[in-house]
């Protein structure tokens, strides 16, 4: 179970108390400017630790660079999705390009996993 576009909307900290939860999406806003804004790399530096300090993982919504997603890796930051990984693309395209991915060879969007 995972808390959708959490620091954003509805999302609050007690749902981390009451829900079984085992991930938190941190929403796009902040990750998608945290190249550019201190205070957003901070918050969601401050969301991955909150959640690896839960036991949650956590996914961070909104990539649409390699700056981001070197930094995000950087911060232990577990998953990522977004445009830089993918533009949407035909459900029929979806194996090829998932077995591509987890190859490290994803010749679609021509860039590699993180090391």
């Amino acid at each position: 179970l995972s808390i959708d576009d959490f620091g954003e909307g509805y999302t609050s900290l007690k749902h981390l108390r009451h829900l079984p939860v085992d991930e938190l999406k941190v929403d796009g806003i902040f990750v998608k400017t945290m190249d550019r804004v201190p205070q957003d790399e901070n918050v969601v530096r401050s969301v991955i630790e909150l959640a690896h300090n839960l036991g949650l993982s956590v996914v961070a919504e909104g990539v649409e660079n390699a700056e981001v997603w070197r930094r995000l890796a950087a911060m232990g930051c577990d998953e990522a999705q977004g445009f830089f990984m993918c533009r949407p693309l035909p459900a029929a395209e979806l194996p090829t390009f998932g077995r591509r991915w987890a190859e490290g060879e994803n010749a679609r969007v021509g860039v590699a996993q993180p090391a």
